[in-house]
């Protein structure tokens, strides 16, 4: 018995949504009647209207200083900051390359001290010394022997930190570099 009552409600609740009633349509609000206005009225409500169509517009003007351009890419941004750090300083030619497109040509020792011949991609030479500046990050020439130049760098890293860099400048490159 309850089983046919549950079939029966189950037909007749469906059953009883749908109704053949025609849906009321959605309110509209109808035109004002204009009426018909006397010449001299006219004149008078015209002002009237002008006054109160007065919107004060708020203007927005963006200014982009100290801002980074957002369409162009961080690599991009960051390449044009050290060009334009490199503008400013008043550059040496021993400091207008990267420290390893720079070649040892020579390497001489004086009583204390050695000197070593470096051969610039200009195809320019200098004779540096221990403490003198060199390559495009402000590097210090570290230590020079036998052998070698020790150039140390302080560059900026991925998170912006500034590491030390050596690069070691070989007299001769070994076979197979």
């Amino acid at each position: 018995m309850i089983r046919i009552l549950m079939i029966l409600a189950m037909i007749m609740f469906p059953l009883s949504a749908c109704s053949n009633a025609k849906p009321k349509p959605a309110a509209q609000k109808q035109a004002q009647q204009v009426q018909p206005a006397e010449p001299g009225k006219k004149e008078e409500a015209a002002p009237r209207k002008a006054e109160e169509k007065k919107v004060q517009v708020e203007a927005y003007s963006y200014d982009p200083k100290g801002r980074r351009d957002p369409f162009l890419s961080i690599i991009e941004a960051s390449k044009k900051e050290r060009e334009v750090e490199k503008k400013k300083k008043s550059l040496k030619p021993s400091e207008a390359y990267d420290v390893p497109d720079i070649k040892v040509i020579a390497i001489a020792k004086d009583r204390d001290r050695y000197y070593a011949m470096l051969q610039l991609p200009d195809k320019k030479y200098f004779t540096i010394w221990e403490g003198m500046s060199l390559g495009l990050y402000s590097g210090k020439v570290v230590r020079i022997d036998a052998r070698s130049v020790v150039v140390r760098e302080y560059i900026r890293d991925y998170k912006g930190d500034i590491q030390p860099k050596d690069t070691i400048l070989k007299l001769r490159k070994e076979e197979g570099e």
